[in-house]
């Protein structure tokens, strides 16, 4: 691996390069951004995939939902509907791609829609006759055409955005200094007990990269007590002792795996965000042999309708503070709360 990355290096100096300049031309103006008369919280990356939007969307939605009209607004990706879609009782994930599509099964009294261009989505969901009071960007980190009111960027605890490179050597969209836009970062995926030590650590880190101090949080994953399908519900305790197929189409299921101690005979890695075809779903069941499907709520999405109901369940997940989740839910109520304009 380190050869590769040394082989694909000039590349990395050279992607880093042009998106320099990008942040550049908007930072200086010359390169236009659009603002809107309400909230705008973006919540992103400085890496590709894995770090855990989902979750902290889902958590924005339930601090946000009960006081605001909210709205998501994603680019849908590897959906295969193309421009401005607003989810309705037609909606399916190959509509919506499967994480919007999983807000709108979760959240009834959310407007989900999704649209590359980020700025004709906003002006979209604003011209509706419930138009919404705040609107969450998701993996809109990069999309500098809008300008949200408020920004949380993301990194992973196993993949921490200093020690990764550009790509393609390694897996960052912009330079390490793409941090100074965020207005809070979050150390994502963290284990349960990590040490006053080892944040302290990872503070430090990231504070070297930062021109002025920003708050950041750790969270980590909390699982469900219980497995869903659609009409059923198992716990988690009495599911452990049954032989089942473990099957994951996202960026990181090692975790996924570890938690339900699925040994490796057992489980189905595909690519993330995978479109499972009538193929995949034939192994499948193959693999699976008359036992239980367990896999994520992401993937349930898309294979729900395409495995039988008995066997598919799947598991949720939320994103949890390891401390300080007060300091943070007030900080995000009092941004929504006494802004009026995204300057």
């Amino acid at each position: 691996m380190k050869f590769l990355r040394k082989i694909l290096f000039p590349f990395s100096i050279l992607y880093g390069l042009i998106t320099s300049i990008r942040n550049y031309l908007y930072d200086k103006g010359i390169s236009k951004s659009y603002s809107f008369d309400l909230p705008v919280i973006a919540v992103g990356n400085l890496s590709v995939g894995g770090t855990g939007k989902t979750p902290q969307i889902e958590y924005l939605i339930r601090l946000l939902a009960n006081k605001y009209k909210v709205a998501t607004l994603s680019r849908g990706y590897k959906r295969k509907s193309e421009g401005f879609q607003l989810a309705d009782k037609n909606a399916n994930a190959e509509i919506l791609g499967d994480e919007p599509y999983q807000f709108f099964q979760k959240f009834s009294d959310v407007l989900v829609a999704v649209d590359a261009n980020r700025k004709n989505g906003i002006e979209q969901l604003l011209s509706q006759d419930k138009k919404p009071e705040v609107i969450l960007l998701d993996d809109a980190f990069q999309h500098r055409k809008v300008k949200a009111g408020f920004y949380i960027m993301l990194t992973a605890f196993d993949d921490v955005f200093y020690n990764d490179f550009m790509l393609p050597a390694g897996n960052l969209r912009e330079s390490r200094s793409g941090v100074n836009r965020a207005d809070m970062i979050i150390v994502t995926k963290c284990p349960k007990d990590i040490s006053e030590i080892a944040q302290k650590e990872i503070r430090q880190k990231i504070k070297s990269y930062l021109k002025i101090e920003k708050p950041i949080y750790f969270t980590c994953i909390a699982y469900d007590d219980w497995f869903y399908s659609e009409t059923d519900k198992i716990s988690v305790s009495e599911m452990q002792t049954v032989d089942k197929l473990v099957v994951a189409g996202i960026a990181k299921p090692e975790p996924f795996f570890a938690y339900l101690q699925a040994a490796k005979k057992s489980t189905m890695v595909f690519p993330d965000h995978h479109d499972f075809s009538d193929k995949d779903v034939k192994t499948i069941l193959e693999a699976a042999n008359g036992r239980k499907i367990i896999t994520t709520e992401k993937d349930f999405v898309r294979l729900k309708d395409k495995l039988p109901t008995t066997q598919l369940y799947y598991l949720p997940i939320k994103s949890s503070f390891v401390q300080n989740e007060n300091e943070f839910d007030k900080k995000i109520l009092e941004y929504v709360g006494t802004s009026t304009r995204n300057s």
